[in-house]
């Protein structure tokens, strides 16, 4: 029976649902093949419904948030992919600490936004990363020396059969674009933020800095994911990109940016194939001239 059959049973709401859905709409970078059935998730109720029903019928399931850390593959996504979307912001202050209860679907700039107006630090190095709450927790994203880990008190998830957890910030195995979530399979669904009184006009100011440095430094003009690759232990990977005379490198429309080598952008119509051909022909050309393996920091998915 073909998944659209099979899904008419559910209760949700079906303008939620999307069949043969392409990819390249619900990612930065703006490549991929459909999603074999899409759904956009923004009650706990749906999700746990979904799982069940996934886990009786034995459907794959896959995870996004905001689409853009992410590489889909031409082919497309099998089975169900479901994008998070679970929202709220709760602010609660106690002699000076404030915790904000955040939903896994919301974007870190909104809240970064909202933190501004009420006058909380510890978000703004963070407020220029495009993904949601969800997606940064999981790879621990970071910027200008700020990680997710440094702000985050306890995360809230479900796993793939529907039960309810609570991880502390300790419990959750973070290190460099790496959390406890890469290696076991939850669905994020809420975190609790600790972060702290402020100067609005620091905050402010700050932020603006953060604004412009990535206009000026990232080719943010173009389709992308993000840094593709990840840094070294003990070297830039951009820099030896540049040096290995990479820069403005092309595979079909997928590039090595001009103003930024770790980014790998989309000029137009690039495809998964281009970039994954560009992206080992960078790391042999890398190990050829440095001898150092660079590693994607992008996440590739679907088939």
């Amino acid at each position: 029976m073909k998944i659209e059959e099979q899904i008419k049973s559910l209760s949700i709401d079906k303008e939620k649902i999307l069949f043969d859905e392409p990819m390249k709409e619900h990612t930065s970078f703006k490549i991929g093949g459909p999603a074999e059935c899409f759904i956009k998730i923004d009650k706990i109720e749906d999700l746990k419904e979904i799982l069940n029903f996934a886990n009786k019928e034995h459907i794959e399931i896959t995870i996004i948030g905001n689409g853009s850390n992410l590489l889909v593959l031409d082919k497309g996504i099998k089975g169900i992919t479901l994008m998070i979307k679970l929202d709220g912001i709760n602010i609660q202050e106690q002699k000076g600490i404030i915790e904000i209860t955040v939903g896994a679907g919301e974007k870190l700039g909104k809240l970064a936004q909202i933190c501004l107006q009420k006058e909380i630090t510890g978000m703004e190095e963070l407020s220029g990363i495009p993904g949601t709450i969800g997606g940064a927790i999981r790879m621990n994203a970071g910027a200008h020396g700020k990680e997710m880990k440094d702000i985050i008190k306890t995360v809230k998830c479900i796993d793939m059969q529907g039960n309810e957890k609570e991880f502390t910030n300790q419990e959750l195995d973070f290190s460099y674009r790496n959390s406890i979530f890469k290696k076991e399979k939850y669905i994020i669904t809420e975190a609790t933020l600790q972060l702290a009184k402020g100067n609005k006009e620091e905050i402010k100011a700050k932020m603006e800095e953060y604004a412009k440095y990535r206009k000026e430094k990232q080719p943010i003009e173009y389709p992308s994911a993000g840094s593709t690759f990840k840094r070294g232990k003990d070297f830039i990977t951009a820099q030896l990109i540049d040096e290995a005379g990479l820069k403005e490198y092309s595979i079909g429309d997928a590039e090595v940016s001009v103003k930024h080598s770790g980014f790998v952008i989309n000029k137009g119509n690039a495809t998964a194939k281009d970039v994954l051909e560009l992206v080992e022909y960078i790391k042999d050309k890398v190990y050829e001239k440095f001898k150092k393996e660079i590693e994607l920091e992008i996440e590739i998915i679907g088939e």
